[in-house]
Order: structure tokens, then C-alpha cells, then sequence
């Protein structure tokens, strides 16, 4: 777990619409509780054994780095082939994050807008919030955000389960618009409940969302929150947490994006704010926070990220 944020202390300005947006874990005490790990996917002694001769220390993250030198190929090809023996649609994505599994992701704010009932409004209870789409708002609004389309895959593995995949968890991640502003909380935006959305893993760990780029906004790098519960059913309950983490997005892509139509408030943040000096991810520099990405603005950009809890 990482230590206690500090709050940004940039001054407010018209392109910072929240100056004391993720002020750290003690901002969030009185919500994120102790992670439990009642979940994981049972394998064969095989299995456990090509596991356990994964190389600890490249994390959750497959944004900044391939598999570590000191990870054999030998062992790669092993835990390919008891990923498959286990999951005969595991991708080689899922395999890979296998390779790679050994340090949890490191754990977040949830910022004061996380919209999950912590504050104020609480997206979780109402129908609709189980999605893949989370563009447009559902219930009494159907307005969609826009933006340049991106599409956010998690894979999420066991660490107290060999790194098994962790099938059945439920994710629910939000993120601000185009303009650096919260649905649920910002002024004009109360009544909406874009971006955000909940989605279960399947049988390799994984979900997809289908969302746009997130904007820049000052004291802030582009990221997106996400809160991983132990199943669907106990996503408000107490005492279900498993990690509160956030996905950093990559450098190369904000500045395509932000040179768009649309993101003229976040071209003029975005270069206010780096990794290092972000008081989020500012501690390792987002390391094992940090998405791989492809893709262009013409055809819409893909975030994935191994999240290991």
C-alpha cells in the first residue's frame, strides 16, 4: 500500500475545476477498507509450479516495460502452455501477465468524486451501471460524453492464489470528460452518470470498458480511477474492497489527443503536471500504474493494464 497523498498546493484556476481533488488515502479512511482475498481460480500442481517460477517485480504494470530479462523463456513457455491447459481461450495478453505477476498494485485515493455512495451520490445502486459502455448516461439521461474513443482492458490476477486469474471480481472505474469535469459532481453535470460503469472478469480475469479519452486538468496527470470488489454482488458491501487504484495513461497519447478539437482546456493543463510531479504517481512515477497504449486519434486509441491484487 502506498504512503498518504499530500494535497496539490497549485493554485485554483478557470482550467482547475478540483483543487483538492485526490488528496491522498487519509482523505479516504473512513471508506477504503481492509482488502480481503476469498476469490481465486484453483489450478493443478502444474500449474502452481509454472506460476511460482514467474519473476517477481514487474507488477501490475505492462505500460513502460517487456518481460524482465532474468525471465527465462523456459518459464514463459511453461506457464503458456499451463495457461492453456487451464483456460483454452487465454490470451497471450493473459499469459504475459502471468510472466509478470509479483507486485500488487500500489493502492489509491479514490478522489472525492468517486460517485460509490462514500460522499454523496452512489452510481452503484442504481440499474444500469453494469455495462461495457460506460459513454453515455443511463436512467433518466441518456447524454453522451464525447471524445476520442478509447477502450480500457484490466487483467486481474491472485496474488495470494499463485497469480491464478481472478475470475468473477467486479470492476468499477470512472473517470472526468474531455473538459477535466466529474459526472455526478460538477456543476451542469449532477444529473448525469457518464463514465462510469461496472463490469465483471471472466474466466482469464479480464474485462473491457468502452469509454473516451479522459481530459487534463491542473495538479493532475490523465488517469482513470477503478475500485475492484471481490464479486458483482458485493459491490456495495462492506468489508468487499479488494484495491483502489488508478491506471496512468501515456504520454504519446494525451499529447495526440490533446491537440484535437475538444481538448483545448486539456492542451493548455497537460503540460502542468508530470508523472514524477503528480502527487499521485509522483512517488514511482506511475510504474506499475502506467497502461500500455496503441492506437490513433482517427481510429480511437486501447489502454490495458495488468492489475495484481
Amino acid at each position: 500500500m502506498t504512503s498518504p497523498q499530500q494535497p496539490s498546493t497549485e493554485p485554483a484556476g478557470k482550467d482547475q475545476p478540483h483543487p483538492n481533488h485526490d488528496r491522498g488515502l487519509e482523505f479516504d479512511l473512513s471508506t477504503l477498507l481492509s482488502r480481503r482475498r476469498t476469490l481465486g481460480v484453483l489450478f493443478g500442481a502444474g500449474t502452481a509450479a509454472a506460476l511460482a517460477a514467474c519473476t517477481p517485480g514487474t507488477g501490475g504494470s505492462n505500460g513502460s516495460s517487456a518481460t524482465p530479462s532474468s525471465t527465462s523463456s523456459a518459464t514463459v513457455t511453461a506457464t503458456e502452455s499451463t495457461t492453456a491447459a487451464a483456460s483454452p481461450s487465454a490470451s497471450s495478453t493473459v499469459t504475459r501477465a502471468l510472466a509478470e505477476c509479483g507486485v500488487e498494485i500500489p493502492e489509491e485515493t479514490l478522489g472525492p468524486y468517486p460517485g460509490d455512495g462514500s460522499n454523496g451520490p452512489n452510481v452503484l445502486e442504481a440499474s444500469g451501471v453494469v455495462r461495457r459502455d460506460i459513454r453515455s448516461s443511463f436512467g433518466a439521461s441518456t447524454t453522451k460524453a464525447e471524445g476520442v474513443p478509447l477502450t480500457v482492458t484490466l487483467t486481474l490476477l491472485d496474488n495470494a492464489n499463485g497469480c491464478s486469474p481472478l475470475a468473477g471480481a467486479a470492476v468499477y472505474a470512472w473517470h472526468c470528460d474531455q473538459n477535466g469535469k466529474y459526472s455526478l459532481y460538477d456543476a451542469g453535470l449532477e444529473d448525469e452518470n457518464y463514465l462510469r460503469g461496472v463490469q465483471e472478469t471472466d474466466a482469464n480475469g479480464q474485462l473491457t470498458f468502452s469509454t473516451i479519452y479522459p481530459g487534463a486538468y491542473n495538479g493532475r496527470w490523465p488517469h482513470i480511477h477503478f475500485e475492484v470488489f471481490e464479486s458483482m454482488s458485493n459491490t456495495s458491501a462492506a468489508g468487499q474492497v479488494l484495491a483502489v487504484s488508478q491506471i496512468a495513461l501515456t504520454d504519446k497519447a494525451c499529447k495526440e489527443v490533446y491537440a484535437t478539437a475538444g481538448y483545448e482546456s486539456s492542451a493548455r493543463n497537460f503540460p502542468n503536471t508530470t508523472l514524477t510531479s503528480d502527487n499521485v504517481f509522483g512517488d514511482d512515477g506511475g510504474i506499475y500504474q502506467l497502461a500500455t497504449m496503441s492506437g490513433s486519434v482517427a481510429g480511437g486509441y486501447t489502454a490495458a493494464l495488468n492489475v495484481t491484487v
